[in-house]
């Protein structure tokens, strides 16, 4: 059986349907209603090799706070549903990504502990559609869900596109590695026996 999820979510804010492939080639399908939000989510799906179809009508009407957080509650909750019980992943993950003047560290825990850390610098209140303050709770909305550790370090960068950009192609690279399966690794990778 493979490693897939479909959650959906449906509030009077929000109607969301996610499903996602963690051992797929990086095809996607993504329509929230914000451009550059659907741009970060295939770029996620790209880099990450996680086959991702979303689906998202929100009340955009409103502003896209509530799209975007949800749309974070959910796709946590299916990476949560479809690595399973962990056995044989690698759990961590890292990555480093330069984007022109950017370099954005990404790091992530898939422990079963919720906890979310970022000093990511935006100097402009929106990035196309998407309201900057919106990438943080996101984030924070799939780490929670997820329950993982997730950590964003932004070591250079000025451009607010390529900072956001940065930030979304390194979680994938982190994902890619933290989900992916080691043979050597016998049950969980954890000295308590389980994550």
């Amino acid at each position: 059986m493979g490693r897939t999820a479909t959650i959906e979510r449906n509030t009077s804010e929000t109607k969301i349907k996610i499903t996602l492939d963690l051992d797929g080639t990086g095809r996607s399908n993504i329509d929230t209603g914000i451009g550059f939000f659907d741009h970060m989510l295939t770029s996620f799906s790209k880099h990450s090799f996680i086959d991702l179809d979303v689906k998202v009508d929100g009340d955009l009407r409103v502003d896209g706070h509530h799209t975007v957080e949800d749309t974070g509650i959910v796709l946590g909750a299916a990476i949560k549903e479809a690595i399973g019980d962990k056995k044989g992943i690698k759990r961590y993950g890292s990555f480093a990504l330069p984007m022109d003047e950017t370099l954005v560290l990404c790091a992530v825990d898939l422990c079963g502990r919720p906890y979310y850390s970022s000093d990511l610098k935006f100097t402009m209140p929106k990035i196309g559609e998407l309201d900057s303050e919106l990438i943080r709770e996101f984030f924070y909305a799939v780490s929670y869900s997820a329950a993982m550790n997730l950590h964003f370090k932004q070591l250079d960068g000025s451009n607010n596109h390529h900072i956001a950009e940065a930030a979304f192609k390194a979680f994938a690279k982190a994902m890619a590695d933290a989900v992916s399966i080691d043979p050597r690794i016998e049950g969980t990778l954890s000295t308590k026996g389980t994550i």
